[in-house]
């Protein structure tokens, strides 16, 4: 059954169908989704990573429905059944549900009702129920023929009957479609709490007594059903009108009045749709909510995760991490500016030790020891008094400022494998320090280190399918780590491991022909490292960069294939390696204006995006991408929620992105909710990002800040 991929998922994206081709072929070859995006893009047009992905996951859904085609023919061929006009109606269905609706008649079953039926022989008394023919016989009649030993009287043998017949209504594949259809468009999605089930908090109170249009629940309240549900307090159903899914199987199975076995169709129908039909759309109906819902809040996950690892790195500080905590104190790493830890300490400032003033002495010292310019807190318990105690810092060392960080993960990374043999000689506590202090220094490089379902920006993470869950997360981690590059002779094994090509076998080959040869002076000696062949190579040279090396671009993004073009344009327009950023881009912008791209393209054999990119890396070259981004925001005094009134103005951090608004960091022990009422339409907000917001409302009773849209 031969299918043309491109053209469907060309008509799905609104994209020329060569450019999916060229996409699929190059998939196919083992090219990977970062490399087809930045250096493919005259084969493909220029899809960006996202495209791509989209398109990898389309074409794979339709690989594995035609898998299934393949299986379902032979299914129903052995059986004997396939029809030309069956086999046609399959091989044309265009998801998987209608698919399987047309198998559900053939598909092999548990012993039913209907099956111990056409065992005892009341197959044709079936076949006459259905058939609705006029008839001179009686009802009691037409039923005697079958009786048999097994069938001992007339009201059995119509109730089997009824039982064939009830299925045959039920897997009907037009039957089971349209009902579907109406109870995704008009069925209602209900929800009450459990008689004595315990729910304590209240978690569940809105949807004690719940009601809603199935085409209208949002993501969000489908998994706080589906989780309720699972913790045994709501009980959940879908309710659709009998009215919808009577008048669909009467159009089907229509009853003859004249027929003397027309009660029996319509109770073989009531019995049809009540006891095997609406469950199964039930079951359907709140499959594709799920499924609907798990992909949205992978997606929420998935965005949010980008924005926290496309963080600014605030390079060149000696900065200076601190775990808070109560009981057991407060941990502080020292790191200088490459993340290597200077000293660590504990302190004790909080409950019960209570000794501020002897804390505030002993971090006084670490600042002026080792001249440190920034702390970094972290966001968990006894953050905001360990940022109180920072502050009264601040107000008497004006050299030093502050900010909080997201610790989500640190733990898991201080236990880790990875931080054992980084950290050999840290206790597990310190290590946490260590990470809050490196993930200000370069968020990526650090936060790589820990399992992304670890990092605490999702919505329901532990609800959703797992599997689509961490490969969504990996393709992000993946998107993000080769559209900043990596240093490749600073480069940790882990973050290695998402480069383009790479993997965590030859990462570990990497580091150690590093360890054991020295610093990489060319990025043609990646070669020379044990298992990287030339398609290794090819897929994860752009990504990787040699600051000082012997080849001067390989600090661009700029691919090894094209270093013959790009010195050609070098020495088109009389530069060098050494040449200043103005003296670059001045000439590159007189190269640009004697010559159109295209004209460009022609003379240097070059297509004319990569021309672009080429052009683009000669201006700037080494230029961190996360640069363009806001930086963080650096503190020097600390707010409390007795602070806030309504009316004022603040700038803030995101710090989570949900369904129903974005959480900000304003400075105070609780974030504040900006609703996605307040939020202009036009308007895409991302983790990380940094934006004025205006003071609502304020109810500290309930630790709870309203915002609205700073002007």
């Amino acid at each position: 059954m031969p299918t043309n991929y491109s053209q469907k998922i060309a008509q799905q994206m609104k994209l020329r169908p060569q450019q999916v081709a060229a996409a699929i072929d190059l998939l196919d070859a083992g090219n990977t989704l970062p490399f087809i995006a930045r250096y493919r893009k005259e084969a493909t047009g220029s899809l960006d990573e996202d495209q791509i992905r989209t398109l990898l996951d389309s074409v794979t859904k339709l690989r594995t429905l035609d898998e299934r085609r393949a299986t379902i023919v032979k299914s129903i061929e052995d059986q004997g059944k396939l029809t030309p006009d069956l086999r046609q109606q399959i091989e044309t269905a265009e998801t998987a549900t209608a698919l399987e609706d047309l198998y559900q008649p053939y598909k092999p079953k548990r012993r039913t009702r209907a099956s111990a039926a056409r065992e005892k022989g009341l197959q044709g008394l079936a076949d006459l129920i259905l058939s609705q023919r006029q008839s001179n016989q009686r009802l009691e009649e037409l039923a005697k023929q079958y009786l048999s030993d097994e069938v001992n009287s007339i009201d059995e043998a119509l109730a089997g009957a009824r039982d064939i017949v009830a299925e045959a209504i039920s897997d009907d594949p037009q039957v089971r479609g349209e009902v579907r259809e109406k109870a995704v468009k008009w069925g209602l999605s209900k929800s009450a709490k459990v008689e004595q089930a315990e729910d304590p908090k209240g978690t569940y109170e809105l949807y004690y007594d719940f009601e809603y249009r199935v085409d209208r629940i949002k993501p969000y309240q489908v998994l706080a059903l589906n989780r309720g549900e699972t913790e045994k307090v709501l009980r959940v159903r879908i309710d659709v009108d009998e009215r919808d899914w009577q008048r669909i199987i009467q159009q089907k199975f229509r009853e003859n009045p004249r027929s003397p076995l027309a009660e029996q169709l319509e109770l073989a129908a009531g019995d049809a749709a009540k006891r095997l039909l609406l469950p199964a759309i039930e079951r359907d109906v709140r499959a594709i909510l799920t499924e609907s819902a798990e992909a949205h809040a992978i997606q929420v996950f998935a965005d949010n995760l980008r924005g926290l690892l496309l963080q600014p790195p605030l390079a060149g500080h000696t900065v200076m991490g601190v775990d808070p905590a109560y009981r057991t104190g407060c941990k502080i790493a020292v790191v200088d500016a490459t993340g290597k830890v200077l000293e660590t300490s504990t302190i004790y400032p909080h409950a019960p030790q209570n000794r501020p003033q002897e804390a505030l002495n002993s971090l006084a010292l670490l600042v002026n020891r080792h001249k440190v310019t920034l702390i970094a807190i972290g966001n968990g318990t006894a953050s905001r008094e360990t940022e109180q105690l920072i502050a009264e810092l601040t107000r008497r060392m004006d050299s030093v400022h502050y900010l909080m960080v997201n610790e989500a993960g640190a733990s898991v990374y201080s236990a880790s494998p990875l931080a054992r043999e980084e950290l050999p000689d840290l206790d597990v506590t310190l290590r946490g320090a260590v990470s809050i202090a490196r993930r200000v220094l370069d968020p990526l490089a650090e936060l790589v280190k820990i399992d992304p379902k670890s990092i605490g920006v999702g919505l329901y993470q532990h609800d959703v399918n797992q599997k689509q869950l961490e490969d969504s997360l990996d393709t992000v981690v993946e998107i993000v780590v080769n559209r900043v590059g990596v240093d490749l002779n600073t480069a940790s094994a882990a973050l290695l491991t998402h480069v383009a090509g790479i993997g965590p076998k030859l990462a570990e080959n990497i580091v150690a022909y590093r360890n054991e040869h020295g610093p990489f002076k060319a990025l043609s000696e990646l070669k020379k490292v044990p298992g990287v062949g030339p398609k290794a190579f090819e897929q994860a040279a752009g990504f990787l960069r040699i600051r000082d090396g012997s080849e001067p671009l390989d600090n661009t993004a700029i691919h090894p294939e094209s270093y013959k073009i790009a010195k050609a344009i070098l020495k088109r327009t009389k530069l060098n390696a050494q040449a200043r950023p103005e003296a670059r881009e001045a000439a590159l912008n007189e190269l640009r204006y004697q010559q159109s791209l295209d004209q460009m393209a022609q003379e240097f054999n070059a297509g004319v995006p990569t021309l672009s990119d080429i052009l683009e890396q000669l201006s700037r070259p080494g230029r961190d991408p996360r640069e363009d981004l806001p930086a963080p925001l650096l503190r020097s005094d600390v707010l409390s929620m007795e602070d806030l009134k309504a009316g004022m103005t603040l700038n803030g951090t995101v710090r989570n992105v949900v369904d129903f608004g974005a959480f900000i960091d304003i400075g105070v022990k609780q974030d504040g909710l900006l609703h996605r009422s307040q939020i202009p339409r036009d308007s895409q907000l991302n983790v990380g990002d940094v934006l004025q917001v205006e003071i609502l409302n304020v109810e500290i009773e309930r630790g709870r800040i309203s915002l609205g849209w700073g002007s």
